[in-house]
């Protein structure tokens, strides 16, 4: 996947101890705005992506592993721009604007694992225009199918897409971590609870009178968006919401009071392009990558991938 023009994404990834981080960078002068859905939110300068906020947009996007421990590592992604002169401009100066959100990763590999300020400046070291996708930065220790318990979990991980709207380009980035399971575009379960040798719904289970486990109750899905396309920030904003309309395509049950879902839209303001259009781009572009994600995500000890259950 490439991304428009003018941003880049970067991973650290410690394939060891199953953690990582992702970084999104943003070029100059970009409007960003999103949103949380669900209740379990893990977020850092999240007042920032508001349309009601006085920031236009914001410097770059962190999304990492580590639960509330990872978005320490914002901290190197702000070292990382104020070295090269990027921010909010004021007074005194550029000050770096980072928004973050992070996944609770820390039941695969090494609990004590998490994104430091190192790691979210190799991160933007990282960064390019074509990233690598699967078992890697945010999406290093995620799994989805969570009801189950760890036995039966399904590998996540990092997925992208990207669409063209004319002479615009719409992208989504994916870190899919989620509750739920992943179905694909004719609703067959892509990944999600594994038990006797197949998929089962969660939703099946949790009316079949199935409690979720406490240690299942920490899960996320994050997406982000970005495009070329010229948007204010309320524009943005819903086209982040339509994000989360593409998520909930895509995962199922998505924004559920265990979720920390996320999605926000990043626009370089390049191209003339109509909102309402964008907005239902918007909504495609994020189920796909994260149906790319559950594809390309290789399996980890104690959770193997949708590429190694067969059906």
């Amino acid at each position: 996947m490439r991304l428009p023009e003018g941003f880049t994404a970067g991973h650290s990834t410690d394939r060891e101890r199953l953690t990582g981080c992702t970084v999104l960078l943003a070029p100059e002068g970009a409007v960003a705005a999103g949103e949380v859905r669900g209740g379990g939110p893990g977020t850092r300068e999240g007042d920032l992506l508001s349309p009601a906020s006085g920031a236009s947009g914001v410097q770059a996007v962190l999304l990492a592993g580590g639960s509330a421990f990872g978005l320490a590592a914002a901290d190197g992604v702000v070292a990382w721009l104020e070295e090269r002169g990027r921010g909010h401009e004021t007074p005194a100066g550029a000050v770096p604007l980072v928004a973050g959100a992070v996944v609770y990763d820390l039941m695969l590999g090494d609990a004590s694992a998490r994104p430091s300020v190192e790691d979210g400046y190799a991160a933007c070291e990282a960064a390019l225009s074509e990233p690598e996708l699967g078992t890697v930065g945010a999406g290093t220790g995620c799994s989805v199918g969570k009801l189950g318990g760890p036995g039966s979990w399904t590998k996540g991980g990092v997925g992208g897409a990207s669409l063209r709207l004319g002479e615009a380009t719409v992208a989504a980035l994916a870190v899919v971590n989620a509750f739920g399971e992943v179905v694909g575009e004719d609703g067959a379960v892509l990944a999600g609870v594994w038990r006797e040798g197949r998929y089962v719904r969660t939703l099946d289970l949790i009316l079949a009178g199935e409690v979720p486990p406490r240690f299942s109750r920490e899960s996320t899905t994050l997406v982000c968006l970005m495009t070329d396309a010229a948007l204010t920030k309320t524009e943005a904003w819903l086209a982040a919401r339509a994000g989360s309309a593409g998520m909930a395509r895509a995962v199922d049950p998505s924004a559920t009071a265990v979720d920390g879902d996320f999605a926000c839209c990043l626009s370089s303001g390049a191209v003339a392009t109509d909102p309402l259009a964008l907005s239902a781009v918007a909504a495609e572009v994020a189920a796909l990558a994260i149906r790319d994600a559950v594809r390309r995500a290789g399996g980890v000890p104690g959770c193997p991938a949708a590429s190694e259950r067969r059906p």
